[in-house]
């Protein structure tokens, strides 16, 4: 049958129910039970009130069966004609698969040894129009399922798996670190000058103050301005937006978890992020392991290389070489380097992206450049390098970290020196007042970025960014008739 059919005959069962005086989108009992509170210790003969939408329906004579499911779990209803009256079941002849109801009864078992409900009494609360997809799985169509995530959740338990286990990822992410004294904030999701990252912003505009603003690449410079003020431990789950490319591991608009904390370096923060990892492994797993992508993922052990010694050893680039040096340098490798303006960052942000340490075990990669970090210290042993690291897990980037740069006069002159470098798109101001409050002093702080997304990736074995959020980034799609 054509889904225009479907919908006309239902429309049809609809105007029936609203002759008979049903109202087809009444209000649910108060005293409605969640399906898995009933069915968690289930004893026979107790009276409860039940909602859901109806999911399958089987008609045996003057008896239907049908299962009612809620956000916690599944149940079979029994309705029999006189039990509910022949006036009422004649009503329930025009309640349909995705129709939700209430239904008042009391619990049996089936001969089948099913847990069931006996109805004694129901009501419509929202007629469906619209049927549910049948074989949800046999689509081929991959972006119909993310932009209908609401039927995608109705046919595909899995699905709704990720998702709670993303809900939990994040829970248990404050559970660690508001148990370690951190203060959970809020900054601006609107800036005057985008910074904390490199990054093209969207732009916005507000009516009142007749100003042009910018949606947040990163909420770094306002976390350590708190710093500043003397919160030693803060952290923000935070939304971040970027105007850039869609693709497996990105989309514009994302989730970030960025903490700092006072008196410790980039290896302090090194620690700290192991042992969130693990924490969130064991609290998931109840163990030190994950599989992501049928590779197991060993988290007793945190491997270190170095992005210098990879540059040097792979393309034969040292930090001080000049930009003609290393693109003649990667050509002579066989990679591309495309661009009409081609930067230092241009190109090793694409060394970066074919370093993509893949191993059985996390990777810390540290020993980047300086002049690609405007905002960390220098090593002191070596200020071409800075205290920076990058963790990948499963050959994915999850986490950056740093040893915050706290000189002022530093910063200025870095922050000057990254705007010559930048794009005409990315093209920004100098953010003074990031700056005035660094000269009011700010103490020597590591700062962690770790990207939820990607995190929840790697948790949850999903290939793309797409799969674990609920409404990823999608062109334009004529609405199905």
């Amino acid at each position: 049958m054509e889904l225009s059919e479907i919908i006309a005959q239902r429309l049809s069962k609809l105007k029936s129910l609203k002759d008979k005086r049903i109202e087809p989108y009444g209000a649910a009992s108060p005293e409605r039970l969640p399906i898995s509170e009933v069915l968690t210790g289930f004893t026979e003969g107790k009276t409860c009130w039940l909602c859901g939408r109806v999911i399958a329906k089987r008609k045996h004579g003057k008896a239907v069966f049908c299962d009612l499911k809620d956000s916690t779990g599944k149940i079979q209803l029994y309705l029999k004609e006189d039990i509910i009256g022949a006036e009422n079941f004649s009503i329930f002849e025009d309640i349909e698969v995705a129709d939700f109801i209430s239904a008042k009864g009391e619990t049996f078992i089936t001969r089948t040894q099913e847990p069931s409900l006996k109805v004694l009494e129901f009501s419509l609360l929202c007629k469906a129009i619209r049927p549910l997809p049948e074989k949800w799985h046999g689509l081929k169509d991959i972006e119909l399922r993310y932009r209908q995530r609401y039927l995608d959740f109705t046919a595909n338990e899995d699905v709704v798996r990720v998702f709670r286990q993303r809900s939990e990822i994040i829970r248990l992410t404050r559970e660690f670190f508001d148990k370690r004294g951190y203060l959970e904030v809020e900054t601006p999701m609107m800036q005057l000058i985008p910074g904390g990252a490199r990054g093209r912003p969207f732009k916005t505009y507000h009516n009142e103050y007749d100003l042009e603003l910018y949606l947040r690449i990163a909420p770094e410079l306002y976390l350590k301005k708190l710093l500043v003020a003397g919160l030693d431990r803060v952290y923000e789950i935070n939304r971040n937006f970027r105007n850039e490319g869609i693709s497996p591991r990105h989309n514009p608009e994302f989730t970030m978890l960025e903490a700092y904390t006072a008196y410790t370096d980039y290896r302090g923060v090194m620690r700290i992020t192991e042992e969130l990892i693990r924490f969130l492994a064991r609290s998931l797993f109840g163990k030190e392991e994950i599989n992501y992508q049928d590779k197991k993922i060993d988290l007793s052990k945190f491997e270190e290389i170095s992005f210098a010694a990879v540059m040097k050893d792979e393309y034969g680039i040292n930090p001080d070489d000049k930009l003609e040096s290393w693109v003649v340098k990667l050509k002579k490798k066989g990679i591309e380097v495309k661009g009409e303006r081609i930067s230092r960052s241009l190109v090793v942000n694409l060394i970066a992206d074919l370093l993509n340490p893949v191993s059985d075990k996390p990777v810390f990669v540290t020993d980047f450049f300086t002049e690609l970090c405007p905002l960390a210290k220098k090593k002191k042993d070596d200020p071409l390098l800075s205290e920076r690291f990058e963790l990948f897990l499963g050959g994915l980037e999850v986490a950056n970290a740093y040893s915050e740069l706290n000189d002022p006069l530093e910063q200025k002159k870095r922050l000057q020196e990254e705007l010559k470098d930048l794009p005409p798109e990315e093209l920004r101001q100098l953010d003074e007042d990031f700056l005035i409050a660094l000269e009011h002093g700010m103490p020597p702080a590591g700062g962690l970025g770790i990207g939820i997304d990607r995190l929840v990736m790697i948790f949850s074995n999903q290939p793309s960014i797409r799969d674990v959020i609920l409404f990823p980034l999608l062109k334009p799609h004529k609405p199905q008739d």
